[in-house]
Parts: C-alpha cells; sequence; structure tokens
C-alpha cells in the first residue's frame, strides 16, 4: 500500500502503532475511573484536593503501566532471543545429522557396487 506522497506504508508498522494508541487510551479511562472512584468516597476533602489526588493516582496508575509494558517488552526479546539461538542450534543439529545420513548412504551404495 502506498500513501498519499507514494511511497510505501507499512501495514503492520501502522497497525502495531494504532494498536499502542489505542491501548494507551485504554490505560488512560481506566486510570481515569480508578481515580474517580478512589476520591467518590473522601467526602473530607475540598474538590480541589480531590482533584489532585486524581490527577496523582492517574499519573501514578499510567506510569506503572508503562513500568509494566516496559518490562514485558524486555521479556518478549530476551525470550525471542533465547528462541532464535535454540532455532539455530537445533537447526545445526538437523543439518549434521542429515550431512552424516547421506554420507552413510552414500558410503553403503558404494560399498554394494564395489563388492558387487
Amino acid at each position: 500500500m502506498t500513501g498519499r506522497d507514494g511511497s510505501f506504508v507499512d501495514m503492520e508498522a501502522l497497525l502495531n502503532e494504532i494498536e499502542g494508541h489505542l491501548l494507551v487510551d485504554a490505560a488512560r479511562t481506566e486510570a481515569r475511573t480508578a481515580a474517580a472512584e478512589l476520591t467518590a468516597g473522601l467526602d473530607w476533602l475540598t474538590e480541589r484536593q480531590r482533584e489532585e489526588v486524581a490527577r496523582r493516582f492517574t499519573e501514578r496508575y499510567l506510569a506503572l503501566n508503562r513500568a509494566s509494558w516496559q518490562r514485558t517488552a524486555r521479556r518478549g526479546e530476551e525470550l525471542r532471543a533465547q528462541y532464535e539461538t535454540r532455532y539455530r542450534q537445533l537447526r545445526q543439529r538437523l543439518l549434521g545429522c542429515v550431512l552424516l545420513g547421506c554420507a552413510l548412504v552414500f558410503g553403503t551404495v558404494l560399498v554394494a557396487l564395489s563388492a558387487g
């Protein structure tokens, strides 16, 4: 797919970016809802104090979410690196077994031809 300027658009990257925006928006909504629920029971606070508590709660909630997402992303990268390393090892082992098998078959054929 091409953009308006004729350049190619990476649809996967675009979809990932849209998904990211939607996740952040959902987290903000969750944070505001949780902050409203928390401050609703604090009748002894003034309206301005409640707004300040809600603002700080929302900021902290989003910071915790961001840290959690970053830890999850780092762990995903670690797992991917481990998987890729293991996959390369298995592929090399399989290639070695196939080459050994071919050598054995070839050797058996040569012995059979020379004996026969």
